[in-house]
């Protein structure tokens, strides 16, 4: 760290409010964002730091000030984030980000957005590095739930009738975040409502970006709540209009995706798996293409904990009842080949043992609620003869395609 003289930390601490006064007087949208990013790798607010540190009564630059309310909190907040000190930080952001919102609701035009969009960033940055330093000294990690009130606030101020409500939706998807973080997304269904019936949003006039945003994060939730079409149509449209320069978030939305698409019998290109990294549902697009059961849970077993994680383990598992509809396929195919005038019927004892082959131990009772399984649920048409233990296909399309639907419920 270079050395700093008194003066000089002076001279930064007041030219950093200087500069936030500036900004504010002129409703300049651009300058006002960096003063308020305490977790950017700014060399400025590193040195600001520096100066807070050297000069211990920096408040008196401050305290007279008209936004003082604002400013002292927030400095405090800077010195205490380069100190590493997150807890201390966060208190004293949420407290400098309440007296701005305060200013902002008193602002008829909505030239502050962005500052405001930095704010409700920062805050759940800093709640999040808040509760990691708590927990780790054993205490009860509680700041993200507070950025999740404040930023409840925040949509409260930009749902209203004027300019400001183009705002909403960024901070809506930063509350998505924070709800997915602490494993609370039910709370996620009152904003939804908030954004998609109240007749003051036009969900066209948001940035594509926080569109983009929010169809990945409703249409993860409707993944949990397996509405596969709903999820399908959603995160879609993300992928359509996400920048195709942020691959990164490109594989995001795919990661949710390609399961969905796996649901409603959509096979993607192994291609994509490959181009955005993600080969662990290889052996599960293998495993649906083969009939291959025990491959399926192979794949499912070698990346269980990567699949509970986001949360799609259970889709993924339910695409057994696919596999299960191949494999029987298959069986009927070679049956054709063999003998087409009996091919629609296939002897129960021959699952039994495609399925022994497979290594996958079934008695013929639980083969045989599979196959009622398959036939209710409309991947097989036919029936299932009891009493001679055959499964009777019907000779006409005996394996209906699911055509980008889901399976019945």
């Amino acid at each position: 760290m270079a050395y700093m003289s008194m003066g000089e930390a002076h001279r930064r601490i007041a030219d950093y409010v200087s500069r936030f006064s500036d900004a504010v007087s002129a409703q300049d949208p651009s300058s006002l964002p960096p003063l308020l990013s305490v977790s950017s790798p700014s060399a400025s607010l590193s040195s600001l730091s520096q100066a807070l540190t050297l000069l211990q009564d920096w408040s008196r630059l401050v305290n007279s000030h008209p936004l003082a309310e604002v400013l002292h909190p927030l400095l405090r907040c800077l010195h205490s984030y380069r100190l590493s000190r997150f807890a201390d930080a966060y208190a004293s952001f949420e407290k400098s980000a309440n007296a701005f919102l305060q200013e902002f609701r008193n602002w008829e035009s909505a030239w502050a957005l962005e500052a405001v969009y930095a704010i409700a960033y920062e805050i759940r940055v800093l709640a999040e590095k808040a509760d990691r330093e708590l927990a780790a000294a054993g205490k009860s990690p509680e700041k993200l739930q507070g950025a999740g009130s404040f930023l409840m606030k925040v949509f409260g101020a930009l749902a209203g009738k004027g300019p400001k409500r183009v705002g909403a939706l960024y901070v809506t998807c930063q509350l998505f975040k924070v709800y997915f973080k602490l494993g609370t997304v039910h709370l996620c269904r009152s904003i939804i409502r908030s954004i998609e019936t109240a007749r003051i949003f036009d969900f066209e006039e948001f940035p594509t970006r926080d569109k983009v945003t929010y169809m990945y994060y409703t249409g993860r939730l409707e993944v949990l709540n397996e509405n596969f079409l709903a999820a399908d149509q959603k995160l879609t449209y993300a992928l359509m209009n996400c920048n195709s320069r942020y691959e990164a978030n490109l594989r995001m939305i795919l990661k949710y995706l390609i399961p969905v698409k796996l649901s409603i019998g959509i096979m993607p290109k192994m291609l994509l798996l490959e181009r955005y990294n993600l080969i662990e549902y290889a052996d599960v697009m293998k495993a649906l293409i083969r009939g291959d059961l025990r491959l399926l849970r192979q794949a499912l077993q070698a990346h269980e904990d990567q699949f509970l994680r986001s949360g799609v383990y259970l889709v993924l598992e339910k695409l057994e009842l696919q596999v299960y509809q191949r494999l029987v396929k298959k069986i009927y195919i070679i049956q054709k080949q063999k003998d087409a005038s009996k091919a629609h019927q296939i002897k129960l004892e021959l699952i039994v043992k495609a399925l022994k082959w497979l290594e996958v131990e079934m008695d013929a009772d639980e083969v045989e609620c599979i196959m009622s399984i398959l036939i209710y649920k409309n991947l097989m048409k036919g029936y299932y003869a009891h009493k001679n233990k055959v499964v009777v296909l019907s000779k006409q399309d005996p394996f209906p395609k699911l055509k980008g639907k889901p399976v019945s419920s």
